[in-house]
């Protein structure tokens, strides 16, 4: 069972609705996204979070934030169509992307930190130069609004939900459609490959978990068990537990393996938007509308 190592209260002025964890050395760092237009950069010291940076750019509220895999770079998206590359270190802005007005929501970085792609409101995958802040190529989707996306752990594959419950898996290599997996009937907030690139792991609004091969593209096991939408997912480093997050103000675990629910947690008392584990997976952290920054110790 998880234990609440640490809360802090009133994080951000507003909703904070994405987080992500990096580790640019030694120490974890993590980085939220909030509603009241900033980024922020916390350092995680044995039992609580110090905050390092407030990187201020955006004009609207921040979507979605992401890190690079070395830890030294983090993405932000807003809704003013802006995404922005921000220096962990030194809390400066390195890139500046306009997007469009219709093409920046969810953020990602390719395995490889070398690519950011963003999904579109009018149904695009765009692919951008971390480097240059360029945009590298375009891919349509089938679907609508493209409200989230995941890279595969090798990065040859791409995976997006929209708002229509349509799920896309492209292939990066061959740049083509590999499936369009059915599940959902309603917005796919989620989505994230498990480690061993075998299963693709999905969260809607239908209030549901869906667990699909990637090889064959079929739907293997739904989770039951959130009152409300499921608006986030993180897989644990070891593939086998997951922690979703939902709009009933839950945090929940779950066995992948066994396909069954472990626990329960109560920290938040409004809508959860966010769950992230850290790279070893010996934490969890949670953001929500209530402006709370929970994290849990992993046993």
């Amino acid at each position: 069972m998880y234990s609440v190592k640490y809360r802090q209260e009133n994080a951000h002025d507003e909703s904070i609705w994405s987080v992500a964890w990096a580790k640019p050395d030694r120490t974890d760092f993590l980085v939220t996204g909030s509603l009241d237009d900033r980024v922020k950069v916390w350092r995680w010291s044995v039992d609580h979070c110090e905050l390092l940076h407030t990187l201020e750019g955006h004009h609207l509220g921040v979507i979605s934030v992401d890190t690079s895999r070395d830890g030294t770079l983090a993405a932000s998206s807003s809704m003013d169509a802006q995404i922005r590359i921000w220096d962990l270190q030194s809390g400066k802005q390195a890139r500046f992307i306009d997007a469009g007005s219709v093409d920046a929501w969810t953020v990602s970085f390719s395995p490889d930190g070398k690519l950011l792609a963003t999904g579109s409101n009018v149904a695009r995958v765009n692919l951008f130069e971390v480097s240059s802040g360029n945009k590298v190529t375009t891919l349509n989707t089938e679907g609508q609004f493209c409200m989230s996306l995941a890279y595969s752990p090798d990065g040859s594959l791409l995976a997006t939900g929209s708002v229509d419950g349509v799920i896309n898996v492209l292939d990066l290599t061959a740049g083509q459609l590999r499936h369009t997996l059915v599940g959902h009937a309603m917005p796919v907030r989620a989505l994230q490959f498990t480690p061993d690139g075998q299963h693709l792991i999905t969260v809607s609004d239908d209030t549901h978990v869906k667990v699909f091969s990637v090889a064959k593209g079929e739907l293997v096991a739904t989770l039951s068990g959130h009152s409300n939408w499921v608006v986030s997912l993180a897989v644990h480093p070891d593939g086998q537990q997951i922690a979703t997050c939902s709009s009933d103000k839950t945090v929940k675990v779950w066995d992948l393996a066994g396909r069954q629910l472990k626990n329960t947690y109560f920290e938040h008392n409004d809508q959860v938007w966010c769950v992230r584990y850290n790279s070893f997976g010996n934490r969890l952290v949670s953001v929500g509308d209530d402006k709370l920054m929970a994290v849990y110790d992993v046993p």
